[in-house]
C-alpha cells in the first residue's frame, strides 16, 4: 500500500487486532486480554505485537488507530499528542466497552514506538456532517447539553468506505451518488449518505439503537426500560439485558445469524420470527432513508451478513420493487458484486468493508496533509 508501511490497531477491551500494510502485509489478533488462557494485559499484547511485526527495527511511517468514539471535539482523524490523549480519556462513559481499550492502545503503542506518528480514526468522525434536526433527540435540551447526549452514530470508517468503493463499481463520483449503507454483522446500522457525507443512521447516543443485532436490541422503546426499572431490575441487570442478552441472541438464544438460518430452514419457529424482525427492521430503515435522501441511487451491503448471506439480501428488500429496488435471485445467490436487475432505478449492490485499510488510508492522508 505504501512505504515505509503503516501499522493499523483496534485495540478493544479484550482484543487488539492489528495490520500492517506496505511491503510484506502482516495481520493478526491477540485475543482473551485479561481472561484465562490470554496474556494478562494490553501492553503484554502489543508486545507480542511488536515481535510479530518486528516493530521496533521498521522503518515505519505511522501507526493508525481505530477509536470508537470521538464526542463532538474530534470530527476527523487527529495525531494523538498528550492533550489528545487525555481528551480521549474524558470521553470513555460515553463508550466504556470501547473507548478505554481504544486509549490504552494507545498508550502503549506509542510507548513502543514515540519516534513515529499515531493517529485516531474515531467511528463517529463520517457521522459530523449529520445536520443539527438528525442529531437531536428531544429531550430537555438543557439535560441533553449537559450530558453530551445526541446521535453520534458508529461504524463510520466503513460507512465512508463503502459509500466510495460503491461509487467506484458503479463508475460515478461519490458526490453525485446518493447511498443508502447497511453494515450487517454482529453490530448492525444502516447509513443515508448524500454525495459522500452523512446525513442519517440508525445508531444514536450509543450503539444499542437502530436495527435489530447479534446480542442488541436496536430501537426500543425507552418506556419500556423505565418500567423495568420500577420492577427491580438494577442498571447494570438492564446494560446487560440490552448488551448481551438482547437482539438475535434474546429472540432465539443464538447470536450468530448462520444458526438462526439453519433453524429457519428446519422449521424452527422462533428462529423464523427472528428473521422476519431481523429483515423487517432494515427495510424499515431502507424506506425511512429512502425519503431522508429524496433521490436514491445505490444500496450497499457490506460486513459480515451483509456481505455473506443471500436470504438476508432479499428479505430486507422485498416488496420494494415499486420504488425501483430489486434483487436478482440468480446474481444474489452467486455473489455478484452487483445483484439488482439490469436496468433498475437503484443499483443493489455487496461491498466487502476493509476498516483496517480505511484507516491506513486515512491516516497517510492526514500525514500527506501536514
Amino acid at each position: 500500500m505504501t512505504s515505509p508501511p503503516v501499522l493499523v490497531l483496534n485495540s478493544g477491551s479484550s482484543s487488539v487486532k492489528y495490520r500492517l500494510f506496505g511491503g510484506d502485509e502482516k495481520r493478526g489478533t491477540v485475543e482473551r486480554i485479561g481472561e484465562p488462557g490470554g496474556v494478562p494485559d494490553h501492553a503484554t499484547a502489543l508486545r507480542q505485537i511488536a515481535d510479530e511485526v518486528g516493530l521496533a527495527d521498521l522503518d515505519l511511517r505511522a501507526v493508525g488507530h481505530r477509536v470508537v468514539h470521538g464526542g463532538t471535539r474530534f470530527r476527523a482523524p487527529t495525531v494523538v499528542d498528550d492533550e489528545v490523549l487525555a481528551a480521549l480519556k474524558e470521553l470513555s462513559p460515553l463508550a466504556p466497552l470501547h473507548n478505554p481499550g481504544n486509549v490504552t492502545g494507545i498508550e502503549v503503542a506509542r510507548a513502543l514506538r514515540p519516534d513515529v506518528p499515531h493517529v485516531a480514526v474515531f467511528d463517529t468522525a463520517f457521522h459530523a456532517t449529520l445536520p443539527e434536526y438528525a442529531a437531536t433527540y428531544a429531550l430537555d435540551r438543557e439535560v441533553a447539553a449537559e450530558h453530551g447526549i445526541r446521535r453520534y452514530g458508529f461504524h463510520g470508517t466503513s460507512h465512508r468506505y463503502v459509500a466510495a468503493r460503491t461509487a467506484e463499481l458503479l463508475g460515478r463520483p461519490v458526490t453525485r451518488l446518493n447511498t443508502i449503507v447497511l453494515h450487517l454483522g454482529n453490530g448492525a446500522s444502516a447509513t443515508a449518505v448524500a454525495g459522500g457525507r452523512s446525513v442519517d443512521t440508525s445508531m444514536g447516543f450509543t450503539p444499542l439503537e437502530g436495527l435489530v443485532m447479534g446480542t442488541r436490541p436496536g430501537d426500543v422503546d425507552p418506556g419500556a426500560l423505565v418500567y423495568l426499572a420500577a420492577r427491580g431490575l438494577d442498571s447494570t441487570t438492564v446494560d446487560t439485558l440490552l448488551q448481551k442478552r438482547s437482539g438475535l441472541k434474546g429472540l432465539t438464544g443464538d447470536n450468530d445469524l448462520r444458526e438462526v438460518l439453519a433453524r429457519r430452514a428446519a422449521g424452527d419457529p422462533a428462529a423464523t420470527l427472528a428473521f422476519d424482525v431481523y429483515c423487517y427492521r432494515i427495510r424499515k430503515y431502507v424506506g425511512a432513508y429512502h425519503a431522508v435522501l429524496g433521490r436514491l441511487d445505490a444500496i450497499a451491503f457490506t460486513a459480515g451478513v451483509g456481505e455473506h448471506s443471500a436470504e438476508v439480501r432479499a428479505g430486507a428488500l422485498d416488496g420494494l420493487a415499486m420504488w425501483g429496488i430489486e434483487v436478482d435471485p440468480a446474481r444474489n445467490a452467486g455473489h455478484a458484486p452487483v445483484i439488482s436487475p439490469d436496468g433498475a432505478r437503484v443499483s443493489v449492490c455487496v461491498v466487502p468493508t476493509d476498516e483496517e485499510r480505511a484507516i491506513a488510508e486515512e491516516t497517510l492522508a492526514l500525514l500527506e496533509e501536514s
